[in-house]
């Protein structure tokens, strides 16, 4: 496992519990201080237009919310994709983390930042690990560790993330989506 983890996918495995299962997190910080990401396959029933209406047309489909962990439920937090552009290279109104990956004020107008914009999604809360936590969990076996892919961050069908991120992996992790949620009845 690499040290830092900034920019990777963690994969829930059934040792995550309720709260995470079957969820795949975009790791946006890890370091000294902790980690933290966002669950990128929770959408939620509500439209953006409820918390955001003036960002609603331009998120990325199925225009809805996301449910980006249970720690801060009453912070938002937007996702950006912004093509051509690296760390130190952020347009206006957003704050790039890695390859072309950042996030985006929300209180800016819309109409300055979204030109740039090649993929935006929305997320209510976060996922958040004190200093040592999440390595103790990914040592524990609760997270599998892997490379991320451009369109990941905005899947198409966000339900189905977690299988096909396990079954882009060239060794056993593939197998793990033929697991049920009730061992005995294999």
């Amino acid at each position: 496992m690499d040290d830092d983890l900034t920019g990777r996918l963690l994969v829930a495995t059934p040792l995550t519990g309720d709260t995470f299962a079957r969820t795949v997190i975009l790791v946006l910080h890890h370091g000294d201080d902790g980690a933290h990401g966002l669950v990128l396959n929770k959408p939620l029933e509500a439209s953006v237009d409820v918390v955001l209406p003036e960002w609603q047309p331009f998120v990325t489909a199925p225009g809805v919310l996301f449910q980006g962990g249970p720690v801060g439920m009453d912070t938002a937090m937007g996702l950006v994709s912004v093509p051509g552009h690296e760390s130190g290279d952020s347009p206006l109104g957003t704050q790039l983390l890695f390859g072309g990956i950042g996030l985006v004020d929300l209180d800016a107008p819309a109409p300055l930042v979204v030109p740039e914009l090649g993929a935006f999604r929305i997320f209510v809360g976060y996922a958040g690990w004190t200093v040592g936590q999440l390595e103790g969990e990914i040592a524990q076996g609760a997270w599998y560790v892997v490379a991320r892919e451009p369109r990941d961050p905005f899947h198409e069908n966000a339900e189905d993330l977690w299988r096909e991120v396990l079954l882009r992996q060239r060794n056993s992790l593939s197998l793990v989506t033929t697991a049920t949620d009730h061992p005995e009845l294999n």
